[in-house]
């Protein structure tokens, strides 16, 4: 268990009275801390990157506004009379809080994040305090109230954790992986957590953000990680050679020639065989790649891509009446205009079927670069899903992008505000440091124009959320780089005040933490950052090819394992790999699926040194965010000191008290004991020593059975990439169900380039000598895998 100022722990935060029976209940939990609790040294702060939803609240009188304490564990109270906000209480609440809403004047409900609850405070009280808390699913983000006078709670989680009843349902196919929580909130139950009146399951990758609709009648919530009906065809299914090649048999199979041009670097050396990315179209129900070419018989499933969920409130039970298709890949909020009762959702959309990065051009390649995601506001109206580029003044063609075009820009669109007479619309941009305005008019007919003047600059930088206050006309702004909170003066457009929460983080963090999101020091045209793909921190749940044809192929000089003759050198077409988290890359060595990130070329340099590793990413700040020229060397380090903190959370599958299911036990036991692949146990390569930071790897390569070798892969987030059923049979896995698995949530599942859909399909891979049991086991060994902490 992980305890900040607030005395908060993650999996059974305790607060109030009830709280204190549940701490009581749980002694035991709080004091069987494993080894993987802690590091070796101990640590003042952790820094876990939360991705804010709904950082501020005001409260209908208009007298109070609340703000999340993300870093400290708090809900501030500011008073608003004096005519600016003014601090008058600090709340703890659980770990990382990321939203607030409020019910009546006097009751705050507040989401932590890391704490899997929702704590109640009690605004009335002097001082005010937490008199509830209940408990909800996996990395619960957003709250609101609606249904028949707004009296019910309706609260994103994932489809997992310690307190969801039931079934996880880990290894089902079919099963949406993103919940709503639905309470009383006068009675939200008697049980010593909460007892929902219902957890809907929407088919979807993870949930976020919610809005309700004027009345309260509807409920509208957004999956986080929707995709974009991308998927991986796996290197066994691609034909060897190029696409000029002609159609070839795979396993009885007709398929296309294998990879567009081209298929070899500048100086014509061929690259090595790998997957393709392939999109599924929803007119045809085919699986095309960007030559038009059907690689349908090589995917094993469809991609519905449904984003945003529509819930029917006032019913007795609440209950999905309806669904909205590619909206957009990464949603981040959704807000209701209060006249029209049109939707809006920020969003980017992911261009990951555009194979390169670097300048394209060799053979006709394409490229990437510089038109990573588009930044983007969806307009739902009625059946109708209209997309609305908010950088169009952006030509994508051009890089680095002409003098004047990112003071246009928007990046990370996130939180959003509508006027009471529906007809403006802010929205804040996190990657920009700035608010925009429209016209909703506008923007649903697409008229606008992106201008400058149209964008207010905040101090602090990082807008996460935003509070209207149509009475003062001001504009209340989270800013989530410094932890602070700005106040807009609407009249002038102008900020007029600006102040800091306490904040616990270290200068390092403050300090580091602007070169992962912000669009306009990371990219030419500021609409992309590193963020659009490590999302807060993480990932962005697809897989990107982004080899470079003018690179060269590079030595490889980091330590390696095992090789059966194979080439170990880095060739600078990859194929297809998933985003990485930057969660937990310290003690982790060279970084990237093949470990192509090091310091073990420079001279003197350390392949194991993690520093040197990412200081290795400057050049992609060129060559794939367009840049006109990489980070200098100590916007680098300070860049990698911020990275090399963020933390992955505690595996939400773990039980409290850290222990291990029978099933978990015997497989920990083959794991560390039994020779599984004729050469070493599990343990051999996937490293798990908590006392030296190894969570499945310890940072050396391996050969793989693959034309390239990698990195042995850690297995902290192994969880975090269910969702994926269904994979044709190729050579390397033994035969299982290999037919058409339906409708999935997630395109990309495990392996390098997240073609393998299961962890027991890759315990299938000839190269493993196991029991269908022990793969049973293992899959959910891996599953509750031994995270940074307990």
């Amino acid at each position: 268990m992980v305890f900040g100022r607030s005395g908060g722990a993650r999996r059974g935060r305790v607060n109030g009275g009830a709280g204190r029976v549940r701490a009581a209940a749980l002694a035991l939990a709080f004091a069987t801390i494993a080894a993987s609790a802690l590091p070796a040294a101990a640590r003042s702060f952790e820094n876990f990157e939360s991705g804010q939803v709904r950082p501020l609240a005001l409260t209908p009188d208009g007298t109070t506004l609340l703000a999340v304490n993300t870093p400290d564990g708090r809900l501030e109270v500011l008073s608003l009379r004096t005519g600016l906000p003014v601090p008058v209480a600090s709340v703890p609440v659980g770990l990382e809080p990321v939203a607030v809403a409020v019910r009546g004047d006097g009751e705050a409900w507040v989401v932590n994040h890391l704490s899997d609850s929702v704590s109640i405070v009690d605004l009335a009280s002097s001082p005010p305090r937490v008199v509830r808390t209940l408990l909800v699913g996996d990395e619960p983000r957003d709250v609101v109230f609606a249904g028949p006078g707004r009296s019910r709670a309706f609260v994103t989680a994932a489809h997992r954790g310690q307190n969801r009843p039931g079934d996880s349902q880990l290894t089902t196919p079919g099963v949406g992986r993103a919940d709503v929580w639905v309470f009383d909130a006068a009675q939200p139950g008697a049980a010593l957590g909460g007892t929902p009146i219902t957890i809907l399951n929407l088919f979807g990758d993870t949930p976020r953000a919610l809005a309700a609709s004027p009345d309260g009648a509807s409920v509208y919530a957004a999956v986080f990680h929707s995709g974009n009906r991308t998927t991986t065809v796996t290197e066994g299914a691609v034909c060897n050679g190029g696409a000029s090649a002609g159609p070839c048999n795979v396993f009885g199979t007709t398929m296309p020639g294998g990879l567009p041009a081209p298929n070899t670097n500048w100086s014509s050396v061929p690259g090595p065989e790998t997957g393709l990315i392939v999109r599924f179209d929803g007119t045809s129900s085919k699986w095309k790649d960007p030559l038009g070419r059907d690689w349908s018989p090589a995917v094993r499933f469809s991609l519905p891509d449904l984003d945003v969920f529509r819930i029917d409130a006032n019913a007795a039970v609440p209950v999905q009446t309806a669904s909205w298709a590619s909206v957009g890949t990464i949603l981040f909020d959704l807000a209701v205009n209060p006249k029209s009762g049109r939707v809006y959702a920020t969003n980017t959309e992911a261009r990951n079927e555009v194979r390169f990065e670097g300048p394209g051009g060799f053979l006709g390649s394409s490229t990437v670069r510089g038109h990573l995601h588009e930044a983007r506001i969806t307009v739902l109206d009625g059946a109708d899903v209209r997309t609305r580029r908010l950088n169009k003044h952006v030509d994508y063609s051009v890089v680095p992008s002409p003098a004047g075009t990112k003071q246009r820009s928007l990046a990370t669109p996130l939180g959003m505000a509508v006027s009471s007479d529906g007809e403006r619309l802010w929205v804040a941009a996190f990657g920009s440091s700035k608010v925009g305005a429209f016209s909703t008019a506008e923007l649903e007919s697409d008229g606008f124009v992106p201008d400058e003047a149209d964008h207010v600059v905040v101090s602090g930088g990082g807008p996460t959320g935003l509070v209207l206050d149509e009475a003062r006309g001001r504009l209340y702004v989270a800013t989530r780089f410094d932890d602070g909170l700005s106040t807009i003066d609407l009249a002038t457009n102008l900020e007029i005040d600006h102040r800091l929460l306490h904040d616990p983080e270290p200068s390092s963090v403050v300090d580091g933490r602007p070169f992962l999101y912000d669009a306009a020091a990371s990219s030419s045209n500021a609409e992309a950052s590193c963020s659009s793909c490590h999302v807060f921190g993480d990932l962005d749940s697809l897989a990107w090819d982004l080899g470079d044809p003018w690179g060269d192929v590079l030595n490889n000089p980091n330590p390696i394992e095992f090789n059966v003759g194979q080439d170990p050198d880095f060739h600078p077409l990859k194929g297809p790999m998933t985003t990485q988290s930057l969660r937990g890359m310290a003690n982790q060595g060279p970084m990237h699926w093949r470990g192509d990130r090091t310091g073990g070329n420079d001279p003197g340099g350390d392949a194991r040194d993690e520093k040197q590793a990412f200081m290795k990413f400057a050049p992609a700040f060129e060559g794939l965010l367009g840049r006109s020229a990489p980070l200098g060397e100590e916007e680098m380090s300070a860049f990698a000191d911020f990275v090399l903190s963020v933390r992955h959370p505690p595996n939400p599958n773990r039980r409290l008290d850290n222990g291990l299911t029978l099933a978990q036990q015997r497989a920990r036991s083959f794991y560390f004991d039994v020779v599984s692949d004729t050469v070493r146990t599990c343990n051999g390569c996937h490293v798990l020593d908590p006392s030296k930071g190894f969570f499945g790897s310890d940072g050396d390569t391996t050969f793989e059975n693959e034309t390239q070798m990698f990195k042995v892969a850690h297995l902290r987030n192994a969880y975090t990439k269910v969702g994926m059923f269904g994979m044709p049979q190729v050579d390397f896995v033994l035969p299982g169900n290999n037919g058409s698995r339906g409708p999935q949530v997630r395109g990309f599942g495990f392996l390098h380039d997240g073609s393998i859909d299961t962890v027991f399909r890759f315990l299938s891979a000839s190269v493993f000598n196991v029991t269908t049991q022990q793969k049973l086991d293992l899959e959910q060994f891996v599953l509750a895998f031994d995270s940074d902490m307990a």
